[in-house]
C-alpha cells in the first residue's frame, strides 16, 4: 500500500505573505514621501489576514465564544490598519521578515479586546435585568393565575441563574488573586543545616 503525501497544514505560506506585505510597505513608504494617495492593501494580503483570524479563532482559547465572527471583522480591520506600521527592519531570528507573527499577534490582542467588550455588555445586562423590576414588564394584568404563576417560575429561575453567575465569577477572581500571591512568594532554599546535626 503506497503511502499518500499529507498536504500542508498551512494556511498561509509566511514566505509568500511576508513578500507581499514588505512589497505594500515600500509602496506606501514611497506614496508617503512622494504625499500621493495610499494604494489600497492587496486582495491576497487582505485574505491572509482573514484566513490568519479565522484560522486562530478555531483555536481551543476563542472557539466556543458565539461572538466569535466579530472577533475575527475585528481582527481582520485592526490588521488593515496595523499594516502601515510594519516595520521592515524587524529583527527576526531568521534574518526575513516575519509578516504572519506580526499580524497573528495583533490578531490574539483584537479577539482579547473583543472578549473584554462582550464581557462589559453582559454585565450591563445582568446588571440593568437584577435591577428593573422585570415582574412589572412580564406579569400580565389580565392573564390567567396559571400563566402569572409560569412567568414568576421563569422570573426566579432567570433571577437564579444570575446570581449563579455572580457567585461563579468572584470565585474565579478570588481563586485568580491567590494565584497571584503564590507567584509573588519567594522560597529561599535551606542552608540544610537541619539535616547536618
Amino acid at each position: 500500500m503506497a503511502r499518500t503525501k499529507r498536504r500542508s497544514v498551512h494556511y498561509v505560506d509566511n514566505a509568500k505573505f511576508s513578500g507581499a506585505v514588505v512589497d505594500y510597505c515600500t509602496i506606501v513608504e514611497k506614496a508617503r514621501k512622494t504625499k500621493e494617495e495610499i494604494p489600497k492593501v492587496p486582495d491576497y494580503v487582505a485574505h491572509c489576514f482573514l484566513r490568519i483570524a479565522e484560522g486562530l479563532s478555531h483555536k481551543a482559547n476563542f472557539i466556543r465564544y458565539t461572538y466569535r465572527e466579530e472577533m475575527v471583522m475585528d481582527a481582520v480591520e485592526n490588521c488593515l490598519k496595523a499594516i502601515g506600521n510594519y516595520n521592515l527592519e524587524a529583527a527576526t531570528r531568521s534574518g526575513k521578515p516575519n509578516a504572519f507573527a506580526y499580524f497573528t499577534q495583533i490578531t490574539w490582542y483584537a479577539f482579547l479586546r473583543r472578549i473584554a467588550k462582550e464581557k462589559k455588555q453582559q454585565d450591563i445586562k445582568l446588571k440593568y435585568l437584577t435591577s428593573s423590576g422585570i415582574e412589572q414588564f412580564v406579569t400580565q394584568e389580565g392573564g390567567s393565575e396559571a400563566t402569572n404563576y409560569v412567568v414568576g417560575a421563569f422570573v426566579d429561575s432567570l433571577k437564579d441563574r444570575i446570581d449563579k453567575v455572580k457567585v461563579h465569577d468572584t470565585e474565579i477572581k478570588t481563586y485568580a488573586k491567590k494565584v497571584k500571591k503564590k507567584k509573588r512568594i519567594k522560597h529561599v532554599d535551606s542552608d540544610l543545616s537541619e539535616f547536618m546535626a
